[in-house]
């Protein structure tokens, strides 16, 4: 008899399946007792749900500081690239002027920064002088010290790569020891990258770059010694072109004694940096850079042994004394030296 009851077409359904008093079999479920675990496995099926909605915020919000970060880095370039001269390559914690199969080298350093320094050649009625620079901008803006072009009547400028451009004054600080000069029918131009001489601590290395005595492109590296020393220098046109006429020795003033040359009555005192790279007349207006290849002073005088009115640079040399005006110093003075500002 079961075996006749069971195939399909012969009888009617059952008189279960139709019965209102009994509920219809689940479709999916096996019996009552069997429930419980299946259940679990259908409950967690909305969850995951739920949770990728609740984490869906804060992926889109990840996404989202992605593409800001590299929309930033691309719209700064942008900026650079748009604004021409009114805008400095300022460095910061993510620079990669060295590439970084070579950061931390000397070698790395001076190969990505030599393009950026510059050789300039100052002429006037009392002679003529040799000082560096440090392009900023890729049209031809270039910092300097302002006793390396003061009283100038002609400025002559040579890049690494040997082209030379005739420069004019745009604007000087005799206080600070800066000066503005702008190159002129110059384009494509490696600017320097300024970093933050507020981060910099002693014993930090560095690398000088600069053309002492002529010799364009020469590297040198130490250590920055201390920082905050006080440097006096001549702020007196005057006595810049005699310093000039008698070989371009640098005026300069420390803990109460003259160096290479009379200062004269006039001077200025500013806060240096202190470094043991080894600088030489000509490395005036040179680069400080630290072992990212961020600029982070501009040097500017040098401790000699040759005392007081001494009229030969030949007596001058570097004795690991030398001094850097901070790179901030700079920054906060650009748009009054950019104005023309000649104080």
């Amino acid at each position: 008899m079961t075996e006749s009851l069971r195939p399909s077409g012969e009888h009617e359904s059952s008189p279960h399946q139709v019965n209102p008093e009994w509920p219809p079999p689940p479709a999916y479920a096996p019996p009552t007792h069997a429930q419980p675990s299946s259940r679990p496995a259908q409950e967690p099926a909305p969850q995951p749900a739920k949770r990728k909605r609740a984490r869906g915020p804060a992926a889109l919000l990840a996404a989202v500081a992605i593409v800001a970060a590299a929309v930033g880095g691309g719209t700064a370039y942008g900026v650079q690239e748009l604004t021409g001269n009114d805008t400095v390559a300022a460095g910061s914690a993510s620079t990669t002027v060295v590439p970084s199969s070579q950061k931390g080298t000397v070698s790395g350093v001076a190969e990505a920064v030599t393009p950026s320094i510059v050789e300039i050649n100052a002429t006037s009625n009392a002679g003529s002088s040799t000082g560096s620079g440090v392009i900023i901008t890729s049209d031809g803006e270039i910092v300097t010290n302002n006793h390396v072009v003061s009283g100038a009547s002609s400025i002559e400028v040579r890049t690494s790569d040997g082209k030379t451009y005739e420069a004019e004054t745009v604007g000087t600080d005799s206080g600070k020891d800066l000066a503005l000069i702008k190159l002129q029918d110059a384009s494509g131009l490696q600017a320097a990258t300024l970093g933050d001489s507020d981060g910099v601590r002693v014993g930090d290395q560095v690398v000088a770059i600069g053309s002492p005595e002529g010799l364009t492109g020469t590297v040198t590296s130490g250590i920055v010694s201390a920082l905050d020393r006080d440097v006096t220098v001549s702020t007196d046109e005057s006595e810049s072109q005699q310093q000039r006429q008698q070989g371009g020795g640098w005026p300069f003033e420390y803990g109460g004694q003259e160096f290479n040359g009379d200062t004269g009555s006039s001077t200025t005192t500013y806060q240096a940096i202190q470094t043991d790279a080894s600088l030489n007349p000509g490395n005036s207006g040179g680069a400080l850079i630290d072992m990212n290849g961020d600029i982070i002073g501009i040097n500017s005088a040098m401790y000699s042994a040759s005392g007081s009115g001494s009229s030969s640079s030949s007596d001058a040399g570097s004795v690991g004394l030398g001094f850097a005006i901070p790179i901030n110093t700079v920054k906060s003075d650009l748009s009054a030296l950019r104005s023309g500002s000649t104080t």
